[in-house]
């Protein structure tokens, strides 16, 4: 029986960092031939004659894009939250979506307050998402990828995706690691980044290391990224972030939303939610 095939789900407001998205949407599904669809939240409470109006307006948006692009484009509007209706619909197993897109426009005004309007809706998703500012350079590969690695033992989990680049963009993984003062804090990090040779070796990843002095690492990790000129940051998730973690700023926050407007990648940890092993030779088309 036929695989079915996997898709590449772009979250649609009809603005322009949505535009940016579906841009790299199709960089991405050209590459490992997954399908797109554009989906849009509209509230539970809208009327049957609004969501067909929008269900109508987004099909349009789908069908000029798939001419544009010359690529085959799906629409769905969904009722609910954005703050679960994306990852809702992405992690219905039904779909076999394996990425999400997201356009992001930082964060402003009370997101400074509250917290990254998309880290809220990363957090409680199964596949991945990639969130963008801007528009991808060409349509061509990731050259380079920013790969921080720290203490965490979730931060193996974004092994999967850096292996995916590596194969289907040829991109190269620079791997940026801090010490730690604290010896056992620093012993951990050894394994992380002997975790993430291992593997890149064994699959034929590209690579190189790159040590940083101690110090706020998400800032570390956006200048970094800066002076190699990076075309992604790859990082996992905080596991469960609290309300302080929105208040304070969980490290991800930040370069999620870094005014450098670099993409960044984001892997939830598997513990709470689905094993990322399927990514681990690579993502098969």
């Amino acid at each position: 029986m036929e695989e079915k095939k996997k898709l590449v789900v772009v979250p649609w407001d009809f603005t322009k960092v949505a535009e940016s998205a579906l841009a790299h949407a199709v960089k991405i599904g050209r590459q490992v031939r997954a399908d797109i669809c554009l989906l849009h939240v509209v509230d539970p409470g809208i009327k049957m004659r609004e969501e067909g109006e929008k269900k109508s307006l987004l099909k349009h948006v789908a069908d000029e894009n798939a001419v544009k692009y010359n690529i085959p484009i799906l629409s769905e509007v969904v009722r609910g939250s954005i703050f679960s209706a994306i990852t809702d619909f992405s992690n219905d197993e039904d779909r076999n979506t394996s990425l999400v897109v997201m356009g992001t426009h930082g964060m402003k005004g009370m997101q400074k307050l509250t917290g990254s309007w998309a880290l809220k809706v990363i957090v409680h998703s199964k596949v991945p998402f990639i969130v963008v500012q801007d528009p991808p350079v060409d349509q061509n590969r990731y050259h380079n990828i920013v790969f921080p690695v720290d203490f965490r033992v979730e931060d193996k989990e974004k092994m999967g995706m850096a292996i995916f680049m590596g194969k289907y963009f040829d991109s190269k993984i620079h791997i940026l690691k801090t010490m730690p003062s604290d010896k056992g804090l620093a012993t951990k990090v050894n394994k992380n980044l002997n975790f993430a040779i291992k593997y890149l070796i064994q699959n034929n990843v590209e690579y190189e290391i790159h040590e940083t002095k101690s110090g706020k690492m998400a800032q570390k990790t956006i200048d970094f990224a800066n002076k190699i000129n990076a075309d992604l940051i790859l990082i996992v998730t905080t596991k469960s972030p609290t309300f302080a973690d929105y208040m304070l700023g969980a490290s991800e926050q930040e370069i999620i939303a870094n005014s450098s407007r670099i993409p960044v990648c984001c892997v939830n940890p598997k513990a709470s939610f689905a094993n990322t092993s399927q990514f681990m030779g690579g993502w098969q088309a």
